[in-house]
């Protein structure tokens, strides 16, 4: 699972207010080479929820996001390669998504987040 997905995955847990960001359980990560699209980067960063993104990275041993980012970074390659890095290449394959509010786990097994609901969290 890309951090892209991650950034887009909230807790639909009936009742829960506060789903995002889903926090991440790192048992099993890899790296996959992917083209780096400097336009792409651009149109997606104002969807992208910064933080979220910054902590996963984290997660994952990359330490080269900065904790704050602004639009006017798009400017600088060397942002934009790591921002491609951190959104794109790297890759949850073993471990879980938690939701923030009741701590609910969802694992993630060969890269896919399992985000089905029991019958009493509809």
């Amino acid at each position: 699972m890309r951090l892209l997905t991650h950034n887009m995955l909230s807790c639909n847990i009936s009742g829960v207010t506060k789903g995002f960001p889903l926090e991440l359980e790192v048992e099993n990560f890899v790296t996959k080479e992917v083209p780096f699209n400097a336009d792409f980067l651009k149109h997606m960063f104002p969807k992208i929820e910064w933080k979220a993104l910054h902590d996963a990275a984290k997660k994952m041993d990359d330490n080269d996001l900065p904790e704050q980012a602004d639009a006017s970074m798009l400017e600088n390659d060397d942002f934009l390669h790591k921002f491609h890095h951190a959104l794109l290449e790297l890759h949850l394959e073993e471990g879980a998504l938690i939701c923030p509010e009741t701590g609910r786990q969802f694992p993630v097994n060969k890269g896919i987040p399992i985000m089905l609901l029991h019958e009493d969290e509809v």
